[in-house]
C-alpha cells in the first residue's frame, strides 16, 4: 500500500514516464531514475484479488495480501492500544484550516 504522497508522486510521474516511452528514450539516466521509484513501490506488491465477470464488465469481488495494512482487531473506533479518536480532532482541524480561514475572510467581507 502507497501513502498519499507516495500515490501522488506517482501519478505524477506517470504521464513524464509514459512520454519518455513514447519518444524511445528507453536508455537515459531518466528512465533509470523512474524505474527504480516503479521498483521500490512495488516491493510489497503481491497478493490475489477476485473478480466478477458479466457481460463484458468486471468488478473486484475482493482482494488480499500478506502485507495488507488492515487488520480486523483495529477497525473498531473502540478502546485499542493502536488508534487514539483524540489524535484526529488536530489533524480534522488542519485539514479544515483553509475552509475555516475563507468563511472568517467571507464574513469579513459581507460587513464592509
Amino acid at each position: 500500500m502507497l501513502d498519499r504522497r507516495t500515490l501522488a508522486l506517482k501519478d505524477a510521474l506517470a504521464p513524464r514516464y509514459a512520454d519518455l516511452v513514447y519518444e524511445g528514450r528507453w536508455w537515459t539516466t531518466e528512465r533509470a531514475a523512474l524505474y527504480a521509484l516503479v521498483d521500490v513501490t512495488q516491493q510489497r506488491v503481491t497478493g490475489d484479488v477476485r473478480l466478477k465477470l458479466y457481460r463484458g464488465t468486471h468488478t473486484v469481488a475482493g482482494r488480499t495480501s500478506p502485507f495488507s495494512l488492515y487488520d480486523e482487531r483495529f477497525v473498531t473506533f473502540g478502546e485499542d492500544d493502536v488508534y487514539n479518536q483524540a489524535d484526529a480532532a488536530g489533524f480534522i482541524r488542519l485539514y479544515g484550516l483553509p475552509m475555516r480561514v475563507a468563511a472568517l475572510k467571507a464574513q469579513e467581507a459581507a460587513q464592509v
